[in-house]
């Protein structure tokens, strides 16, 4: 038996103002959406109603308020109404806003979750992921003092300690472990620390700020974009390290994908033949084997490395490894098949790589590794421009990331 995904079983509307970007009234949308939606945005007030998906890729900034963006489009002010989702362990939903910034309405998730309650939940008809924290793990910022800890748990169990060593306000915690508590937590309001003669003036109820803490770190681990299952323990949160955190949970989900992949007993979806026909590139320089995983976003390839392969021969002889050029080269071409296997004809396109961005090495790559290769396709923007995040994994760990800019151009 699998636990199924859910969404809200009808529309919801608010109506309000923003706290920091605009004095207009807004309108907020929250929608059931089909399996596998996620959690997505759109700006009905804009050109072409521009979607921007909750994910890490999308996170602007998470200081005094949770920012999202793709391209130039921004949404301010998204914690609460995700946090609200999040927490009613929803899986799909589409929320319509007609403005850059979410209504703050009382300062909380409150009435969020009221009406949703009042519109219903359903299940659907597929299974909901989960990614299990399987680590202890500690990240510290020395300058403010705040720590996260995680560790291993059969459920989630989220837990915020705050002390802002101060005599107006008292060391206090919060915890969120099943999904009935949330209704409390949504409740804890907005609060702010005005500065004044170097002193900290809070204007809040004094027990309500590590419920707020909590509240807004179950929104923004929504980003991560799968449900998850561990403890985390948060002290002092702020900014930096919670990015830490979310790059890290990021990177082990999509290690465990990769895991997920048994390359040698599944399916081949594109052999060599079929990619020389999608491709241009021939030999020597095809760099993918076999495509075993295609979706219309998403592409998992593998690259074989011999002893035989031409570039060894110049390049480090005594010590062969694969240059790294070519290890983009393989992201890239990996990429391209992404992109013109969706065309009728893709013999007639090519793409051409125009930039790329945030590479990294991290593990030397030699003859007789098994190169799995995955790409992502971020963006795909007007006059066939293309954005694409590439990873190569070899035994499981990850040993070359880059961001990707290629065009489409018909030959």
């Amino acid at each position: 038996m699998y636990i199924k995904q859910r969404t809200i079983a009808g529309k919801i509307s608010f109506k309000g103002f923003g706290l920091y970007y605009t004095e207009k009234k807004i309108t907020v949308t929250i929608n059931p959406a089909p399996i596998h939606t996620g959690f997505l945005f759109i700006r009905t007030d804009l050109k072409n109603k521009p979607c921007i998906k909750v994910n890490v890729s999308s996170l602007l900034e998470i200081e005094k308020n949770l920012v999202l963006k793709k391209n130039n489009i921004k949404i301010y002010t998204t914690e609460h109404i995700i946090a609200a989702i999040n927490g009613m362990n929803l899986d799909n939903i589409i929320i319509e806003l007609n403005n850059m910034e979410v209504p703050i309405l009382d300062g909380s998730s409150k009435f969020f979750v009221e009406e949703i309650e009042k519109v219903g939940i359903i299940e659907q008809n597929a299974e909901r992921k989960y990614f299990f924290i399987k680590d202890f793990l500690s990240i510290k910022n020395k300058k403010t003092g705040g720590e996260i800890i995680t560790s291993p748990s059969k459920e989630l169990e989220i837990i915020t300690i705050i002390d802002f060593e101060s005599n107006n306000i008292e060391t206090q915690n919060a915890l969120f472990k099943k999904e009935n508590q949330f209704k409390k937590i949504a409740n804890s309001k907005i609060f702010c620390v005005i500065q004044k003669h170097k002193k900290n003036c809070f204007y809040s109820l004094s027990n309500e700020i590590a419920k707020h803490f909590l509240l807004d770190i179950i929104g923004i681990l929504a980003l991560v974009n799968v449900k998850l299952k561990g403890r985390i323990i948060i002290y002092n949160p702020d900014k930096s390290i919670i990015k830490k955190l979310l790059n890290n949970l990021t990177e082990k989900i999509r290690i465990s994908k990769i895991n997920k992949i048994k390359y040698v007993e599944k399916q081949t979806i594109f052999d060599t033949k079929s990619i020389m026909n999608i491709l241009p590139h021939k030999f020597p320089f095809l760099l993918v084997d076999k495509i075993i995983d295609l979706s219309k976003n998403h592409i998992t390839g593998v690259k074989n490395v011999t002893i035989n392969e031409y570039f060894f021969t110049g390049h480090f002889p005594n010590e062969p490894v694969m240059p790294g050029v070519l290890q983009i080269e393989a992201i890239a071409q990996v990429g391209g098949i992404l992109i013109l296997s969706q065309f009728r004809n893709p013999e007639l396109y090519s793409t051409y790589l125009i930039k790329i961005d945030k590479v990294k090495f991290l593990k030397k790559i030699v003859p007789g590794d098994i190169i799995i290769l995955q790409v992502h396709l971020l963006n795909w923007m007007k006059r066939g421009f293309l954005y694409m995040k590439g990873y190569g994994y070899v035994n499981e760990k990850t040993v070359v990331e880059a961001e990707i800019m290629a065009k489409i151009v018909k030959k």
